[in-house]
């Protein structure tokens, strides 16, 4: 009498086994709205706080340059003076010129620093742009573990019937029972913490995006494996050439360098004219005009203009240190990020070309011979657990090579499909 409904329990493991292995990709979650990176990609360029805060501090630095390149603002003053029958009255202006050279040179320093924070500017953008690819792909991730998750918690579910039905006929042991609700249970823990990580990532997408956390976020599309053509001597050349972070730097150095040359230039007088003329009130008399013409003497340099030719000197040596600093932390992120790539790209073509098929056909015996009495439920269970994992690694594989080709594009300063100059 209990023949049947086994048999119909082996049936109903062996058809979900069978549509785990074939259909890993399937969805039992139910149909969500894509999420495409391209458009996450475009709302973060436009409302992403701390790409248009570095945008409004290039518009501003962009507005010193005119400043320091005009004149001092003159001095108009009025004067009054003398007893009632010799009144006179004075009205003069009053303009300083820099010593030659100098207005250029802060004109310099202002464009350096202007170039310098746009390519500031420009690293921010690249920054966030990889931490929102990162967060996508990690939540692609977290959306393929919750599928497979539940696809492998109703071949549990199968599995505690059957172990259940097999115990009561006599067929099994009760340890069989306890183990399959054990693993249900592990499973139900496993899908609650990745529940839990869904809306932590969601939340920092929306923070990225400058949305509300609990803005709804559809699934990530399916992400295909980026190409990566290129040597690591061949994106180190393009990391020297094109990164925007070694171009902060590098303006960081040209700005240092005019600043030193205007610190010298202040051991030189500014000039200072003076024009006036001088009205009597009496009517006998004409007004009378003058000049005068006079020198800034830089009489305190020892405590003044040699500590600032000092300061400029020591911010030189600290940029060009800076520089050095940066290069070698891109050259650090380059190297790691391409074997990440390197390792995901194996590790991919290892797992789901041999692995996952191979683990697939496993489960596959293990339950049909389970069905028949050929095989035990422990075997049985362990291979439904193997494939899980395997299926969970081949999608964290892939999450791992998308992000770091992403933080390669944060270094190199532009996607690697645009690195056409790279072999040149």
């Amino acid at each position: 009498m209990e023949t049947f409904p086994l048999q119909r329990s082996y049936l109903k493991i062996f058809a979900v086994g069978l549509w785990l292995s074939i259909v890993p990709g399937f969805s039992v979650l139910g149909a969500e709205p894509p999420l495409q990176l391209q458009s996450l990609l475009e709302d973060a360029y436009q409302h992403n706080p701390e790409i248009q805060a570095a945008k409004q501090r290039w518009e501003a630095t962009k507005a010193t340059i005119p400043q320091v390149q005009s004149l001092p603002d003159p001095v108009v003053g009025f004067g009054y003076r003398g007893p009632d029958i010799m009144r006179e009255g004075r009205f003069q202006i009053q303009q300083q010129f820099p010593f030659p050279g100098k207005l250029g040179l802060k004109g310099d320093v202002a464009s350096k620093a202007a170039d310098q924070v746009s390519k500031a500017y420009r690293a921010i953008q690249l920054r966030v742009i990889a931490q929102l690819k990162v967060a996508y792909f990690n939540l692609h991730f977290i959306h393929k573990s919750i599928e497979v998750v539940n696809k492998n918690l109703m071949i549990l579910k199968e599995l505690e019937k059957t172990a259940e039905a097999r115990y009561k006929v006599g067929k099994g042991i009760q340890q069989d029972v306890f183990r399959a609700q054990v693993e249900l249970s592990r499973e139900m823990e496993r899908l609650t913490s990745l529940e839990q990580e869904q809306h932590t990532i969601t939340a920092e997408l929306n923070r990225i995006l400058n949305r509300p956390p609990d803005s709804p976020l559809g699934k990530p599309e399916e992400p295909t494996l980026t190409p990566l053509p290129y040597s690591l001597d061949e994106l180190t050349k393009v990391v020297k050439q094109q990164s925007p972070l070694l171009q902060v730097q590098t303006h960081g150095i040209e700005k240092s360098q005019s600043s030193l040359a205007l610190a010298q230039r202040e051991y030189y007088p500014d000039f200072v004219v003076t024009l006036g003329t001088m009205q009597s009130f009496r009517s006998d008399e004409l007004t009378d005009a003058f000049g005068m013409f006079g020198i800034k003497v830089p009489l305190y340099f020892s405590t003044k203009q040699r500590y600032g030719e000092k300061e400029a000197l020591a911010r030189l040596e600290g940029a060009r240190k800076g520089y050095d600093a940066v290069w070698q932390r891109a050259l650090f992120q380059l190297k790691d990020n391409v074997a990440r790539v390197q390792r995901a790209d194996r590790l991919v073509k290892l797992i789901g070309g041999a692995i996952i098929p191979q683990a697939s056909l496993a489960l596959e015996s293990s339950m049909a011979g389970y069905g028949v009495g050929k095989v035990d439920f422990l075997t049985m269970l362990d291979n439904v657990l193997k494939l899980q994992q395997d299926e969970l690694d081949l999608h964290r594989q892939t999450t791992d090579h998308e992000i770091a080709i992403a933080r390669i594009e944060e270094v190199i300063g532009q996607p690697i499909h645009q690195n056409a100059t790279a072999k040149d």
